[in-house]
């Protein structure tokens, strides 16, 4: 069904949402936003990258609206201007990072336009540079290197490992920071302020939209919080039964064109 209801402005998740597994924008989906475009309905992106990380979408999409990394740390300009930057605290920085190694995982730290590592042959971090278009820093200890960190990554191929690394987190931060998995091999430390929640609130007011008047789509748990604050929302096929469980409505995978399936159906109402 349809969404039924005045849409002002569409949010997106990148990985597992508006790009395919191969981390292509299809054709479909560039046509799809376009039309959104012609249809007067804003466009926004949010992505737990960086925002340098998503750049090679900023003209193919013609992005007019703030850009939200690092799930919404660092609000920027389609020219990478910042417009609004929310860090992770010293202490919790280095709390998170020695939690993250207990439980066995890699840490990754990422501040300003710096992606570091400590392993450069370690799980994901060829790919992840593949997906981003540049490289890390390779150091001798992330964690002496944690002033104005934008977020740190927990990384590990193990799924029971990263569900008690992400339990744990949010225990051990509470409120003092946001803790929840951007894929099911990555687990985002990020300022309090800095959720997907978060971005919409921050687009609501920066573009003078209406909560209700929005709708998101996405695929990972770290979704469902802007599922929560927007008037809409959407989960991908290729999401858990979870994520699913928590959206408005459903559509097809990120590899059967679900993103711009989901603008024709429920947002553009084209078929």
């Amino acid at each position: 069904m349809a969404a039924k209801k005045k849409i002002s402005l569409v949010l997106a998740d990148v990985d597992g949402t508006l790009v395919n597994e191969a981390k292509v924008l299809t054709p479909r989906a560039q046509r799809a936003v376009r039309a959104l475009h012609e249809a007067n309905i804003h466009f926004a992106i949010t992505s737990g990258r960086p925002p340098r990380g998503m750049a090679m979408l900023f003209d193919a999409l013609n992005l007019d609206t703030p850009i939200a990394g690092f799930n919404g740390g660092l609000f920027v300009a389609r020219d990478l201007t910042i417009l609004e930057e929310r860090i992770v605290p010293v202490e919790v920085a280095r709390e998170a990072v020695a939690l993250i190694r207990d439980r066995g995982l890699d840490a990754w730290v990422y501040r300003g336009n710096e992606w570091l590592i400590a392993k450069p042959d370690a799980p994901h971090v060829a790919r992840e540079a593949w997906t981003v278009k540049f490289e890390p820093k390779v150091v001798t200890d992330v964690a002496e290197n944690l002033q104005r960190v934008a977020k740190i990554v927990g990384v590990s191929d193990d799924t029971k490992k990263m569900r008690r690394c992400e339990a744990d987190a949010q225990t051990a931060f509470g409120s003092r920071a946001s803790a929840t998995r951007s894929q099911s091999y990555y687990l985002d430390v990020t300022n309090k302020d800095a959720n997907k929640g978060a971005v919409v609130e921050y687009l609501a007011q920066h573009l003078g939209v209406k909560a209700e008047e929005i709708a998101t789509i996405g695929d990972q748990p770290n979704d469902v919080l802007m599922f929560e604050r927007s008037g809409f929302s959407i989960a991908m096929g290729n999401a858990s039964d979870e994520v699913k469980a928590q959206a408005s409505a459903v559509t097809d995978s990120y590899n059967d064109e679900g993103f711009a399936k989901a603008m024709e159906r429920f947002i553009l109402d084209t078929v």
